[in-house]
C-alpha cells in the first residue's frame, strides 16, 4: 500500500497541468502539488489506517486515495481526537453518565 501511495504522489507532483480534480472539484495544480509535498509520515499513516478500516466498495481507488491524501492535513487531527473522545467516554472518564465496561 505504501509503495502505491508513493507512486501516486510522485506521478501527481511530476506531471504538471493547469488543474487537478479532487473529490469532484477542480483545484489549481500548484495548490495540489504544494499540499501533497507537505505530507509527512503521520499523514500517510493516517490514510493507510483509514484505508485498512474501510469496508465500502471503492470504484476509483486512485481518485479516492488522492482525495484522502489531499484532505489528510485537514482531517487527521479531528479523526484522532474523535477516537480519543470515544475511548474516554466508553471508559467513563467523562462523569457518571457514561457507560462503564
Amino acid at each position: 500500500m505504501l509503495d502505491e501511495i508513493l507512486e501516486l504522489l510522485v506521478e501527481i507532483v511530476s506531471v504538471e497541468r493547469e488543474y487537478m480534480r479532487i473529490n469532484g472539484a477542480d483545484y489549481p495544480y500548484q495548490l495540489v502539488k504544494s499540499k501533497l509535498l507537505k505530507l509527512g509520515y503521520e499523514h500517510i499513516r493516517y490514510v493507510m489506517d483509514c484505508m485498512e478500516k474501510n469496508t465500502t466498495k471503492i470504484e476509483n481507488i486512485r481518485a479516492y486515495l488522492l482525495t484522502a491524501l489531499f484532505n489528510a492535513p485537514n482531517t487527521m487531527n479531528n479523526y484522532y481526537q474523535s477516537k480519543v473522545n470515544y475511548d474516554m467516554y466508553r471508559k467513563g472518564f467523562y462523569g457518571d453518565s457514561s457507560p462503564q465496561n
